[in-house]
Order: C-alpha cells, then structure tokens, then sequence
C-alpha cells in the first residue's frame, strides 16, 4: 500500500511542527546541493525558522549578492535602491580606509615594514621624529603646568599656615595684651598685606 496523502496545513503541536521542520529542512538543504553538483545549477536558498534561526546554501561558483543582481536584471525588480547602493559604496570606502590606517599603524610600530622602499621608510621616519616631537613638547607642558600648579599650592598652604598663627596670637592677646580687638585684627591684615607683597 502507498503512503496516504498528507494534507498541508500547519501543525498544530509544536513538538511535532519543530520535528517536521528539522526533517523537511534537511531535506531541502539535500536537494538544494544534489541540483547545484548534478545540474551545473547557481541558487542561493535561505530557510528563517519560526525561532528566528537561519539555514542557507549558496551553490559554491557564486556569492548571494551575485545571486541576487542576477534575480533583479532577470525580473526586472529593484531590490534595493540608489540610496542603499550608495551606502554599500560608502561601507567599502571606510573599510578600505580602515585597513589602510591598520597598515599604517604596524608600520609605525615597526611591523611588516620589509616591504617597504627608501622612500617610504624616509617618510616613515619624518613621521616618528614629527610624532617624538608633539609628544616631547606636551610632556614638558605638562610639566609646567604640574610645576606651577605646585607652587601655588605651596603659596596656599603658607598663607593658610600664617592666617591659623595670626589666629592663635590674636586669641592669646585676647587674655594677656591690653590691645582691643579691634587693634589686634588691624595688626593681622598688615601681616598678611605684607606676606602677599612678598611673594607678588
């Protein structure tokens, strides 16, 4: 007896709906490679599962994008406009960039240099010196700027040193010395008018 007629509609268990994918998949997959090898055939199949999960064969003589500009000159359909061809345009163009600025850099690390000629070398070591010299030249900057950021902070710390002194004497005096407040407050400030002349 043959096999009865299986009817196609979707199933409703999803254990038996997920087994019957997995097997129809490979199936599909199977025939897709025996018509690529058997027949000398180009094809491109792409399989998402309900999870989301892709499957794909692309017959080993042709790329999808291949695929895919032949389907749009045979067909007659725009699969993606001028719009998206300029950004393929452009993704190359930062690629090529990219790897361009790689190069670049292991040369200045000072690899795969070997094949490089006397003119590029000397170009690549005007670019070192140049380099050497920015970074020498903000190292000394930064040193300054520490240096003085430094010195006023030692300026600071004195002043502040002097100002807790005079505060210790004005509230000594307070006890011993016949002066007002008033007068011993008048001495401080000239103290401390005096100690900014100095450092000015």
């Amino acid at each position: 007896m043959g096999r009865g007629k299986i009817e196609i509609k979707r199933i409703e268990n999803s254990s038996n709906r997920q087994v019957t994918y997995s097997k129809r998949k490979n199936g599909i997959l199977k025939k897709a490679r025996e018509i690529s090898v058997l027949c000398d055939a180009q094809l491109s199949l792409i399989i998402f599962g309900a999870s989301g999960k892709m499957h794909e064969y692309i017959s080993p003589s042709t790329t999808l994008i291949d695929i895919l500009d032949r389907y749009q000159r045979a067909s007659g359909k725009t699969l993606w406009d001028a719009k998206h061809e300029n950004l393929s345009n452009e993704i190359d163009r930062v690629k090529k960039e990219n790897d361009s600025m790689q190069i670049e850099l292991r040369h200045l690390k000072g690899e795969d240099i070997t094949s490089l000629n006397y003119k590029e070398l000397m170009a690549l070591e005007d670019a070192l010196e140049n380099g050497l010299k920015c970074v020498q030249e903000k190292k000394m900057e930064v040193h300054r700027m520490l240096k003085r950021n430094g010195k006023i902070l030692e300026e600071k710390n004195k002043e502040l040193t002097f100002l807790l002194e005079i505060s210790y004497m004005m509230n000594h005096q307070m006890k011993l010395s016949p002066f007002s407040f008033q007068q011993q407050q008048h001495l401080a400030l000239e103290g401390v008018g005096n100690m900014h002349g100095q450092w000015i």
